[in-house]
């Protein structure tokens, strides 16, 4: 069965815009592992919200291969044209993570979403940031410069929001080396708006292909150095995605109908004993999710996180969340928040 598509002009825009973007990185990512002779091909995978009435989505994915550890593109559309009474009239979105095998090839995580509310208000969200187990200045200033050419005038605060946003309080350290976070973006110009989150997505994408083609060629054989340290950056990875990430938080809190697809951003393996390392760290109540995440892993070293393995987390965070909702205030903030759970109730 097909989904029910949103009826409303600005989804059928937005919804044009973010397949766009995944069908050219899809291309260019499959062209970069090609010519690194590490050929990979995406696949696709679909979801259904309530069997299709409202929407659903589908994902390409790969990984577990010489070149992607995990690589999740996931488009969705879900909306409530049957349910006046809903806040939420549409939610339209591009949410991808590219997990690369080397340690020495960063992660890039890129998410387009465009949400109308039932009033008539419309807002993009526009995130991008490079993600390397082994940091190298020159490859973060690549990314940077064309997120920065893309949306000069929007830059700096979306910098500074990202910062805020992917900030680890308990680790004192960033996820990511370099950040790019606008959220409920919306001006008086709505061409503008859409031109920009189009232009953010192509230099994040785009700019990442090129990256990757340009890296991968030139890397040999990785060290047991390099592999320990990309292990402890993937363990950190899934540690701020589970604990203070809201999009999925709040992805997870609406429904349970597509949490593999949610989690799709989580490497393939992590380090168990690292990640309970951390329980102290955490103000109560959140010890208690770390607990509840570790029991969810696989008792091996690494601990693999397959597709059970991501339904088990999920389950973990939601019930996590229904015991203590106040617990939500301690997740992530770029300094703007929108209520995305209340919106769709």
């Amino acid at each position: 069965m097909e989904p029910i598509l949103a009826s409303s002009a600005g989804a059928a825009r937005a919804l044009a815009l973010v397949e766009a973007l995944r069908a050219g990185f899809a291309a260019a990512l499959e062209e970069a592992a090609a010519v690194a002779g590490a050929p990979a091909r995406f696949e696709a995978v679909t979801w259904l919200r309530d069997g299709g009435r409202h929407g659903g989505g589908s994902r390409l994915a790969t990984g577990d291969g010489a070149a992607f550890d995990r690589a999740s593109i996931n488009v969705s559309q879900v909306h409530y044209d049957d349910e006046p009474a809903r806040a939420l009239g549409s939610a339209t979105a591009l949410s991808t993570i590219i997990h690369p095998r080397h340690p020495r090839a960063p992660s890039v995580h890129v998410h387009v979403s465009w949400t109308e509310l039932r009033g008539g208000r419309a807002y993009w969200r526009v995130m991008a940031d490079l993600n390397p187990a082994i940091p190298d200045p020159a490859v973060t200033e690549a990314f940077a410069a064309g997120l920065r050419a893309a949306a000069p005038a929007a830059y700096e605060r979306a910098r500074a929001q990202g910062d805020r946003y992917f900030w680890i309080p308990a680790l004192g350290r960033h996820r990511g080396a370099t950040h790019f976070y606008l959220e409920d973006h919306a001006t008086d110009d709505a061409e503008a708006d859409l031109a920009l989150a189009r232009a953010v997505g192509e230099a994040a994408t785009r700019g990442y292909a090129r990256l990757l083609a340009g890296l991968l060629p030139g890397l040999g054989p990785a060290t047991a150095d390099e592999r320990a340290r990309q292990l402890a950056y993937h363990t950190l990875y899934l540690f701020q995605v589970l604990t203070l990430d809201r999009g999925t938080t709040s992805g997870l809190l609406v429904h349970d109908q597509n949490d593999v697809g949610i989690l799709g951003s989580l490497p393939s393996h992590v380090d168990r004993a690292l990640l309970s390392s951390w329980r102290e760290r955490l103000p109560p109540p959140q010890g208690e999710l770390l607990d509840a995440l570790v029991a969810a892993l696989p008792a091996a070293a690494p601990a693999p996180v397959d597709d059970a393995t991501k339904a088990a987390l999920a389950a973990a965070v939601r019930a996590h969340y229904r015991a203590h909702p106040d617990a939500l205030a301690l997740q992530a903030s770029g300094g703007v928040e929108v209520p995305t759970v209340a919106n769709h109730r």
